[in-house]
């Protein structure tokens, strides 16, 4: 049966699109019924994560493909609090680039409407106006191109394809020398080496932090290896100078994470020549948990959003804080040996050795010469490597996150993108999601603010006792902290937030889970290699899952969860969150050499257990919404 077949029978009118406003659409209010006749792909998002970012960039080459046959709509569903700021979407819809509308859904209307389990999520709806499928994860490109083909014959042949009527344009945005800058590094001359991502290229500044001294880079996102006039970065976050000694020795003088061309680039400071050193430009795709095999050959490596670079001494090595695979890689440039350093590629936040541990869009390096220190954003965690083995200093995971200073054990972040050392051994941190700058102070183990109103600081560096930040979204460097005040800070008293979810309602006892995955059109579950399917289903606390714990091959189970609590009401957060991960792969029918496809999401659902509810979860992989 196709996907078209499976819409017939099943004809779902497709939700009303609510939300708060509109961005992208030059003031106007879009609806479905503006939408008739065209074919709409809904994405369900969010700003911080990283496999929506990967969608985004899976996304713009089927818009082009297909003009105005097919409109997307993004529809921004926050996680973190700050997300909810109107001005802060507004800005991260320029920083990314995103080309087509967005709604803004602050109090997740349409997420909960169209039954979104997690980010990202997509959403097909036919030019009638019906829901014919639904996907969560990655990967969904080929298999979104098949389906629009097949609706795009099927309303053909009914005359219900139409593409008249004009669409709202993406709204222009001013420019500025700098645009949504996001990592910086000293050079040995006092000048500043800044990533400036929006404009895709590399830029010195003089140290001043303001004069443009030369940019490296044409500016137009690409790919391209070449001169500091025809070189091209696609947002470009870490920069890292390499020690004199090591750049002497391989010709060049600095290393960039091109985290959106999923490559790591080298730059030559003598003529700004710009090279690829590890990268296919393709981004790593498997289940969370499963092993990264990184080829011999750099070059052949496939990465993930690689988005910051630090130099490591005790390894002799630059570490990569790779953002999509949720580890930490290491690169020895004189070798020339990319490898796994940190981390699963599970997304949690676990210490351990360096094996075991686990991170969550590691995103900011720095290091003091015996400790790496971690900016671990997606946890809102600080975390430090000393002598091969992964601590916390703060942050409690996954869903908490806030504004709190004190005691590490009691203090919060929101969403750190950067890191550095300061002078006396503490550790200033880019608190992005806060708009403020904080410090940990690792003798005392406790958490202070230097400084607020910093909009977006993303990294920072420490230039003749001064810290140096990058003011992401106000698009310029800044020096926040007055010299000599580093260590003198006060307590702030602030806020506690948890990621608001609203929770599933399932009874306690046994429950049925199900996956939904079916295959596009002409592709079939590819068995070639073993199990095509795994699925794993987990729980915080583990408490709440009392039988059903591990992995099976099949995407369907019956676990059962534990009694409810004895409050007389359920709390507001639920009971716990339920995490299940799911992946399938499938190839191509036809063709000599059928090529393989993997579709995965990571679901970690929160739980509220309620007598007599529903005793059966179904999530979305891929397939046609019921």
């Amino acid at each position: 049966m196709t996907a078209t077949d499976s819409a017939r029978r099943f004809r779902v009118r497709a939700p009303e699109l609510r939300g708060r406003g509109w961005l992208n659409t030059g003031g106007r209010e879009l609806s479905l019924a503006d939408l008739r006749g065209r074919i709409v792909l809904l994405d369900f998002w969010t700003f911080c994560c990283i496999n929506c970012l990967h969608v985004l960039e899976e996304l713009r080459p089927v818009e082009e493909e297909f003009g105005d046959q097919l409109v997307v709509v993004g529809v921004h569903s926050p996680k973190f609090e700050h997300e909810r700021d109107p001005e802060a979407l507004a800005a991260a819809v320029e920083r990314y680039d995103v080309p087509h509308p967005v709604l803004d859904d602050p109090e997740l209307i349409t997420w909960q409407q169209y039954a979104a389990r997690a980010w990202p999520t997509l959403a097909v709806v036919d030019p009638e106006g019906y829901l014919v499928a639904s996907m969560s994860g990655e990967g969904h490109a080929e298999g979104l191109r098949r389906l629009i083909r097949e609706l795009i014959d099927q309303h053909t042949a009914k005359g219900t394809l139409r593409t008249d009527g004009v669409l709202p344009e993406k709204t222009a945005r001013e420019d500025t020398e700098l645009r949504f800058p996001g990592k910086i590094a000293l050079l040995p001359g006092g000048s500043f080496l800044v990533s400036d991502s929006a404009h895709h290229s590399i830029v010195e500044l003089a140290a001043d932090g303001e004069t443009v001294l030369r940019r490296i880079g044409t500016g137009v996102r690409g790919s391209v290896d070449g001169t500091v006039e025809t070189a091209q970065f696609a947002e470009p976050q870490g920069v890292c100078v390499l020690p004199a000694a090591i750049a002497e020795k391989i010709g060049y003088d600095v290393l960039v994470a091109d985290t959106v061309n999923h490559q790591l680039r080298a730059v030559s400071l003598a003529d700004g020549t710009v090279r690829t050193v590890a990268g296919t430009g393709e981004t790593w795709r498997g289940a969370p948990g499963d092993p990264v095999d990184v080829p011999a050959d750099p070059l052949a490596a496939r990465l993930s959003s690689p988005w910051d670079v630090a130099w490591y001494e005790p390894i002799n090595a630059v570490v990569v804080a790779m953002a999509g695979t949720h580890q930490l890689w290491s690169y020895d440039p004189v070798a020339e040996k990319l490898a796994v350093y940190a981390g699963t590629t599970v997304e949690s936040l676990r210490d351990g050795t360096l094996e075991q541990a686990w991170f969550a869009q590691p995103s900011g390096l720095a290091s003091d010469g015996t400790k790496l220190w971690i900016a671990d954003s997606e946890s809102s965690a600080l975390r430090w490597i000393e002598d091969g083995e992964v601590h916390t200093a703060v942050g409690k995971g996954l869903f908490d996150f806030g504004a709190m200073d004190g005691p590490a054990a009691d203090a919060l972040f929101q969403h750190p993108l950067g890191v550095a050392v300061l002078p006396d051994g503490s550790v200033a941190v880019c608190d992005t999601y806060n708009n403020a700058v904080r410090r940990y102070d690792p003798v005392t183990n406790e958490v202070s603010t230097l400084a607020t109103g910093v909009a977006e600081p993303s990294g920072a560096v420490v230039a003749d006792g001064t810290l140096v930040v990058v003011e992401s979204a106000a698009h310029r460097v800044v020096r926040p902290i007055p010299p000599g005040t580093m260590s003198s800070v006060a307590q702030v008293d602030g806020t506690r937030h948890r990621t608001k979810r609203p929770p599933v309602e399932l009874s306690p006892g046994p429950i049925r889970v199900e996956v939904v995955f079916e295959p596009p059109a002409g592709q079939k579950l590819d068995d070639r290699y073993g199990p095509s399917t795994r699925l794993e289903i987990s729980a915080n606390p583990p408490a709440l899952l009392a039988d059903g714990l591990g992995v099976t091959t099949d995407l369907e189970r019956q676990i059962v969860l534990a009694a409810a609590r004895d409050e007389a009401e359920p709390t507001a957060d639920g009971d716990g969150v339920l995490q299940v991960i799911a992946h399938a792969a499938s190839c191509d029918v036809e063709g000599p050499n059928p090529a393989c496809h993997l579709s995965r999401q990571d679901w970690g659902i929160p739980i509220r257990l309620v007598p007599g509810a529903p005793t059966e979860l179904v999530l979305m992989l891929r397939g046609v919404t019921p």
